[in-house]
């Protein structure tokens, strides 16, 4: 097992020079400013710090984690980004590379979390911000699914409303528990597996990670239907176990409850829609592919069936900029 762990960590150490001695020819760290008096998160990974650039004098966001960081992760978390800088409603990334200190990744700096807003909003969204929300979250795991890669933590603190004209564009970020769910060059799915540990947040995991089966596709959707709903009635009800000396019995009890509840009563009082929407991730198969056009519809159903204009800039925060969008929550 020590063998194994160090040879892990010379792989990823290995990784990281590598990608150091290559040339970005788009953007220069000189032209970067780091304010480390300007903090805007941290954990263990490490800061997050505003910085700015010296050229167009954007606010940029500086992430620092220490190069004696036993396993380090930035520049996984680097790659993936970059891998995904095509599609729309993911940050940019603008170079990484090592300091005396850090390892240091200049990104985009966004706005603050769907979990900050809806905590601001008194938990309490419209039902046309939700479907709003949902409708543009399917649309980056669509993407994110093309590229054969799995997010594997949906939860409304992973998703981030834009800064400025970009307030109604949610961006998706924290890809630590990204995996990919198929092989680029045969197009082979991974294999079905069981027994294995839970992989992100209890609250929004899907039934078959409670039980120890490996993720896919399918997965993310079951847990943006936990999210929608969440958004809607403001509380799940599995939510507020609380076992801190023993926490695999908190998500033995979620997992419980959250089998036990009936989608009738999950989705009480809400469009019947938000039933179809989680039974149709649940009713899927290891390898099945999402219709993603199919999801988009029962929402598009709801904002018909209840007269909703569907405008994007009409998001509930755009009501009340001042006090809901005032900070950053890049991660």
């Amino acid at each position: 097992m020590k063998n194994e762990k160090t040879k892990s960590l010379l792989s990823i150490k290995n990784e990281i020079e590598n990608e150091l001695n290559k040339k970005d020819s788009h953007y220069d760290k000189d032209n970067f400013i780091i304010e480390e008096n300007k903090l805007v998160g941290k954990g263990s990974f490490g800061r997050i710090c505003m910085g700015k650039n010296k050229i167009t004098n954007e606010e940029i966001a500086c992430k620092l984690e220490p190069i004696n960081t036993p396993l380090p992760q930035l520049i996984y978390e680097y790659k993936i980004y970059r891998f995904l800088q095509n599609g729309y409603g993911f940050p940019k990334v603008y170079c990484f590379y090592k300091d005396a200190q850090n390892y240091v990744l200049i990104m985009e700096l966004l706005g603050v979390s769907l979990e900050t807003l809806f905590n601001k909003a008194k938990k309490q969204f419209s039902l046309i911000t939700v479907i709003m929300i949902v409708d543009q979250i399917l649309t980056r795991l669509e993407y994110l699914h093309s590229k054969n890669l799995l997010h594997r933590d949906i939860k409304p603190d992973n998703f981030l409303v834009g800064r400025g004209s970009k307030m109604n564009t949610i961006y998706a970020i924290d890809f630590g528990l990204s995996k990919k769910y198929k092989d680029s060059k045969t197009g082979l799915h991974i294999p079905y597996r069981d027994g294995k540990d839970l992989t992100g947040t209890a609250r929004y995991v899907s039934i078959n990670t409670h039980l120890g089966v490996e993720q896919s596709r399918r997965d993310d959707i079951e847990s943006l239907g936990y999210m929608m709903i969440y958004f809607l009635k403001g509380h799940l009800p599995w939510q507020g176990m609380i076992d801190n000396d023993h926490p695999k019995k908190k998500y033995d009890r979620i997992k419980k409850i959250k089998i036990e509840t009936k989608l009738t009563d999950l989705c009480a009082n809400l469009p019947k829609e938000c039933i179809k929407f989680i039974q149709y991730a649940r009713d899927m198969k290891f390898e099945d592919k999402p219709n993603y056009n199919y999801l988009r519809g029962l929402l598009r159903k709801i904002a018909k069936k209840n007269n909703l204009l569907w405008d994007t800039s009409k998001f509930d925060w755009f009501i009340d900029q001042k006090n809901m969008i005032n900070t950053s929550d890049t991660k």
